[in-house]
């Protein structure tokens, strides 16, 4: 079965960033969407994930 959610440490190995990272831009405005659910955990959806990584991708060079 296909994964729907990642828990924050899987995007913070995913990624290869410290958590300071992701909650620094998270206070900037440039972290994935995601959600903060009731036992105060963070899930990000794995497709906004990929939407996310997506907005950053280079256009290949000529």
């Amino acid at each position: 079965m296909a994964r729907t959610f990642l828990t924050l440490d899987e995007f913070l190995e995913e990624m290869d960033v410290a958590r300071s990272t992701f909650f620094r831009w998270k206070a900037l405005g440039h972290a994935p969407r995601h959600y903060k659910m009731p036992n105060r955990q963070i899930r990000i959806r794995c497709t906004d994930f990929e939407t996310w990584l997506s907005s950053y991708e280079e256009p290949q060079a000529a």
